[in-house]
């Protein structure tokens, strides 16, 4: 008995859909990422709770303008922070702007100073870069500095900046941070990584009062939003 058009279109239907249940089923444990990965939209939620030394209400106006920013800089009113400067700052001169470089991992992007503390705002800003965390220090200055980034799973398109901090596992002691605002470069060498529980607290950093650290956080494993990763790092000096 032969089958008609509908039919045919209807039996193609089901093989389709019995072929991609079976290549979930079989292969769930390479793909589940897929379906976790869309918990990621809700890390801003705990992204800015663990971190009490942090205050963003310290910072109304930021010092650096931002790469996404569309305000009129020449009426920007620039504010300075009650922190000091580090006994040491070692820079160089750059020609980028408002830029976070890994040379280890092959990463360079934009570091964005959001204007808002707004969960949707902050989430927009995540898309274009890293986030510099309100009330951090600026670089140079005693004191810590937070950038938070996404992460993604090997493979993941390489889409907004959903895959930037991917790779921050592979950074060991020793390694390169370089933040580059307002034409100068400053180093940071990585001192520690931290693995800890989705909301719980970075552990403290262990340096001297009179320098600058850079602490970088993202979702761990990349792509699921189980846990974070943090890696600490000091100013060159």
């Amino acid at each position: 008995m032969s089958l008609n058009k509908k039919q045919t279109i209807k039996l193609a239907k089901f093989a389709v859909l019995l072929y991609a249940a079976s290549f979930l089923i079989i292969n769930w444990s390479e793909v589940s990422w897929i379906f976790n990965y869309t918990e990621v939209s809700n890390l801003v939620e705990d992204f800015f709770n663990p971190y009490p030394s942090i205050d963003a209400s310290t910072m109304n106006n930021y010092f650096y303008p931002n790469h996404s920013s569309t305000t009129n800089t020449s009426t920007t009113t620039t504010t300075q922070t009650t922190a000091t400067a580090a006994t040491t700052i070692k820079t160089t001169y750059t020609d980028k702007q408002n830029t976070i470089e890994i040379p280890k991992i092959n990463i360079t992007a934009p570091i964005i100073f959001s204007q808002s503390a707004d969960k949707t705002s902050l989430m927009k800003d995540l898309d274009k870069g890293v986030i510099y965390y309100p009330g951090s220090v600026y670089p140079g200055q005693t004191g810590q500095i937070i950038i938070l980034g996404h992460s993604a799973p090997a493979g993941w398109p390489k889409t907004k900046y959903e895959w930037v901090f991917s790779d921050l596992n592979s950074l060991v002691a020793g390694d390169k941070i370089l933040i580059d605002l307002n034409n100068k470069q400053y180093t940071y060498i990585v001192k520690q990584k931290n693995i800890v529980a989705r909301g719980a607290d970075v552990p403290v950093y262990n340096s001297a009062t009179n320098t600058s650290v850079l602490t970088l956080i993202s979702c761990w494993p990349p792509g699921k939003d189980y846990q974070r990763i943090a890696v600490q790092a000091e100013l060159s000096n």
